[in-house]
């Protein structure tokens, strides 16, 4: 049950809603729940929630543009500047704040998924990895 309360809680934090899953991290390890499990279920569920951010963008850019909030001109603009810097931008995927936004923009300019998926789940498990040894051998 703790790692499935552990990816449900990683999920939620990884959307637009503020919820951080890293007290629960750091709880989990030193109640010695085991590391790998730790590692997995949290990295998978902090993923999945950046993908429901991608699909959000993906599928919202038509509504924002209808509701004025985008302008098409402007989408244009910053999808080439994304396409040019996109790639560097996701590594921030795990960052607090901005990390968020940064998975539903991908998903507004329509950035390559595959890269999107390879570019999150490293920075999502790096993140993690760091917290975990920080836990384990500073704490």
């Amino acid at each position: 049950m703790v790692y499935i309360t552990l990816f449900f809680v990683s999920l939620i934090s990884a959307t637009l809603f503020p919820l951080g899953s890293e007290g629960l991290l750091i709880f989990n390890i030193n109640e010695g729940y085991n590391l790998y499990a730790l590692l997995i279920f949290a990295t998978l569920g902090n993923v999945l929630g950046s993908i429901i951010n991608y699909i959000l963008g993906f599928k919202g850019e038509q509504f924002l543009q209808n509701k004025k909030i985008l302008d098409e001109n402007k989408i244009f603009k910053y999808k080439k500047f994304f396409e040019k810097y996109g790639f560097y931008s996701l590594f921030l995927s795990w960052a607090p704040i901005i990390g968020d936004p940064i998975t539903l923009i991908a998903g507004v300019f329509k950035y390559s998924f595959k890269k999107f998926i390879f570019i999150v789940l490293i920075s999502k498990f790096l993140r993690y990895l760091f917290l975990s040894l920080v836990t384990l051998y500073l704490i």
